[in-house]
């Protein structure tokens, strides 16, 4: 098998995944010396748990005003929505994009487009379903407000879900990253919600499968209307 195949099915690991994987694989060791059948349950739960924590390199497309997708998922809202009061983006509505991620989907989450970090603010909640609408103001999140080198700001919300337990945000406020770089991570099923600048439409559809850092979410230098789909 070359290198290249190989590398379709072995993917680098984020290190929050190491303890859970390490756990996962000892209780296998105890499940298969209680019973051979249960130890083959643990095995594939510890391969899943080491598939969850995966962080394959993306390859970002760079062009001037790209926003790229911060997670891998499906596009599950695309509404006007005031953003949370704590990110400081203002009172009214902006594009807000939904991406909700599934238990199946690599959870480590990336910068839409480059920037200064301005606001970090987290808000307790509750855990809710993360494909509710409410989930938005209800749910334990993490945002991130992000100034733009235009001097345009714009939102990125880590959302907690129904089984997700813990936000992990690996950046500071101040700091500066590029477009596809990884922020933080979201621990077993969740959402991440984008609202767009003052006027910017988005380039994506209700339904639409995400690729962190690689899907193009809206062009800031674009003047094309919200583009329209449809299955197929």
């Amino acid at each position: 098998m070359s290198v290249s195949m190989l590398s379709t099915f072995i993917k680098p690991m984020h290190r929050e995944g190491r303890k859970f994987v390490a756990i996962f694989a000892a209780v296998t060791v105890v499940l298969f010396l209680i019973c051979e059948p249960l130890g083959w349950i643990g095995v594939g739960l510890t391969v899943w748990c080491y598939y969850f924590f995966r962080d394959p390199e993306r390859v970002t497309p760079v062009r001037d005003g790209l926003m790229v997708s911060p997670a891998d998922g499906i596009v599950s809202l695309l509404e006007p929505a005031v953003p949370p009061v704590e990110l400081g983006l203002g009172d009214l509505p902006l594009t807000r994009i939904s991406v909700f991620m599934s238990v199946f989907n690599c959870h480590v989450n990336r910068l839409p487009h480059e920037g200064k970090i301005t606001r970090i603010a987290y808000h307790p909640g509750k855990f809710l379903n993360a494909s509710l609408d409410k989930a938005s103001s209800e749910n334990e999140r993490n945002g991130l407000a992000v100034q733009m080198p235009d001097g345009r700001s714009y939102g990125v919300v880590q959302i907690a879900g129904l089984v997700a337990r813990r936000i992990l945000c690996e950046v500071k406020e101040g700091q500066a990253l590029l477009t596809g770089e990884r922020f933080g991570l979201i621990r077993f099923g969740s959402r991440l919600d984008i609202y767009l600048p003052e006027g910017v439409s988005p380039q994506v559809v209700i339904g639409q499968t995400m690729i962190a850092g690689e899907t193009v979410l809206a062009d800031l230098a674009s003047a094309k209307e919200p583009r329209l789909g449809g299955q197929r």
